[in-house]
């Protein structure tokens, strides 16, 4: 394969693991630990497939992708910030009740065909040699994604609502002392996450395969749940995670198309196992940049 088609293709990989790790990644900066991506995602992936099939259009089912994310964080939000449930049984409770609840709406549109999602005509930039090919031939959600990396980097840095983000991650009790409404902060942290996670979850069902098979996020949630521990909870540095064992999945991929002498199991495998030598290494160094007060749930007592 051209090394272009490659660096293409290895963006298109890495955009829903992307989106769902930024997300995450942000819900986490605010103190709060979802282990429920992977139920998002492929709550996400099913709800996008409905939307787009019976509406005929891709950007109504990432729409609806992002609002059946969001709603099903909603259920984790009150769960652990109202009624201060443990965060990671809620979070584990998430995603097997995503798995149920897609593998029941989703047995109608088995075998079904989604519209497809048109890459953007950027004209005369698309036939650059080489990075016309790997840049300006995507479609609109590989470069949103790319926008959000930016945005969300913009955002914790810059702004006095990322400030006080930060802030509620690292002590709930002192953010709360200074006037700031820990509870509001987390839950709409905890919404951008889900909203997130539906949108990567849609890319997958509506771009990457595009249909709806019953698991097919196939532990793309627990991957981006990994990077954002790679990433030490930094937004630059989730894009590099990404991209990196979006690398690897298309790398295994290639291989197996050109029949290595390596064991096809051994081959689709290897982003997992790639995933747990990573958390053993950073288990081994620390958990550096970690927020201080992740998740600790937080009562206002006053």
């Amino acid at each position: 394969m051209q090394p272009a088609i490659l660096i293409a293709s290895l963006m298109v990989s890495s955009t829903p693991i992307l989106l769902a790790a930024l997300g995450e990644m942000v819900v986490e900066r605010a103190g709060v630990l979802n282990l429920g991506v992977e139920g998002m995602m492929i709550t996400g992936a099913v709800a996008g497939f409905a939307v787009a099939i019976n509406s005929g259009s891709p950007a109504l089912g990432f729409l609806g992708a992002a609002a059946a994310g969001a709603a099903l964080s909603l259920a984790f939000a009150v769960l652990t910030q109202l009624l201060l449930s443990n965060h990671v049984a809620t979070g584990l409770a998430l995603t097997l009740a995503g798995l149920g609840l897609s593998a029941l709406v989703g047995k109608p549109y088995e075998g079904m065909k989604a519209p497809s999602l048109p890459k953007l005509d950027l004209g005369p930039l698309a036939e650059i040699p080489f990075f016309g090919r790997v840049l300006f031939s995507h479609d609109v959600m590989v470069y949103l994604s790319l926008a959000l990396v930016a945005g969300v980097w913009a955002f914790l840095r810059y702004t006095r609502a990322g400030l006080i983000l930060r802030a509620v991650g690292e002590s709930a009790e002192a953010a709360h002392a200074l006037g700031y409404h820990v509870i509001r902060v987390r839950i709409l942290a905890i919404l951008f996450g889900g909203a997130l996670a539906g949108l990567g979850g849609a890319y997958i069902s509506l771009v990457r395969v595009p249909q709806w098979t019953e698991g097919m996020t196939a532990g793309a949630g627990w991957i981006a749940l990994a990077i954002v521990v790679f990433a030490s909870w930094r937004a630059g540095w989730v894009l590099v995670g990404a991209y990196l064992f979006g690398g690897v999945t298309v790398l295994q991929l290639n291989l197996q198309a050109a029949g290595a002498a390596v064991p096809v199991a051994l081959l689709s495998a290897s982003p997992y196992l790639v995933t747990i030598l990573v958390l053993v290494i950073i288990s081994a160094r620390g958990l550096q940049g970690a927020p201080a007060a992740l998740g600790r749930s937080f009562h206002a007592s006053g």
